[in-house]
């Protein structure tokens, strides 16, 4: 992959342990504090926050939440919930002399943001694009368009990392390399990796 300038890693099921955080973490923290709530109306709210449709803020309180209430609420959840990979900063620093780095996640933006200045993430990356500010979810192609015009790529000079085999086959249909990050063991027969350390000697 000698040709590539740019690696372009997913969030959730990535770089945070947890791929599905709505079923796996925000339904269950929600019916933890409230009990009644639909997980679809949870999922369906979600949804629409991650495009940028409501605002965090709008998405508490649509779950019923005081707003005085909603800021500890939302810490509690953002902060708790996420596991880190610890993986992840010593292969992003050890990319970084090689290829510059970008996020490119479906997530609210508000918490995309807490959750990337709480572990310290944003000093080991050059940009974030993330689906509430560009009104995108993947796989949708015009979002890794979005990500690659803004940070001056073409397909063939990107690495894509997802943990979700249809998101790494859109990338890899516009002519990106993409890589199966398979926590979950998907039957996969693309290239695909299970840990930070094999990524880091695939690509370095």
């Amino acid at each position: 992959m000698n040709s590539m300038r740019f690696v372009l890693f997913d969030v959730m099921g990535v770089i945070f342990t947890v791929g599905d955080d709505v079923e796996g973490l925000l339904v269950p923290y929600i019916h933890s504090l409230k009990s009644g709530i639909p997980a679809h109306d949870i999922r369906d709210a979600y949804l629409a926050a991650s495009l940028g449709r409501m605002s965090a803020i709008e998405f508490w309180a649509l779950m019923g939440f005081e707003r005085a209430a909603i800021p500890e609420i939302e810490r509690a959840y953002l902060e708790q919930s996420f596991t880190l990979d610890a993986g992840f900063p010593t292969c992003a620093k050890a990319l970084k002399d090689r290829y510059r780095i970008a996020l490119l996640s479906n997530d609210v933006s508000e918490w995309s943001r807490h959750l990337r200045n709480f572990h310290k993430i944003e000093p080991l990356v050059d940009a974030a694009f993330i689906s509430g500010d560009l009104g995108v979810r993947k796989p949708d192609p015009r979002i890794y368009h979005m990500a690659m015009d803004a940070i001056g790529a073409r397909p063939g000079e990107c690495v894509f990392v997802d943990d979700s085999p249809e998101r790494v086959d859109a990338a890899r249909e516009l002519g990106m390399s993409a890589i199966l990050f398979n926590r979950e063991d998907h039957d996969y027969s693309g290239l695909r990796v299970r840990s930070f350390e094999q990524l880091a000697r695939l690509l370095l």
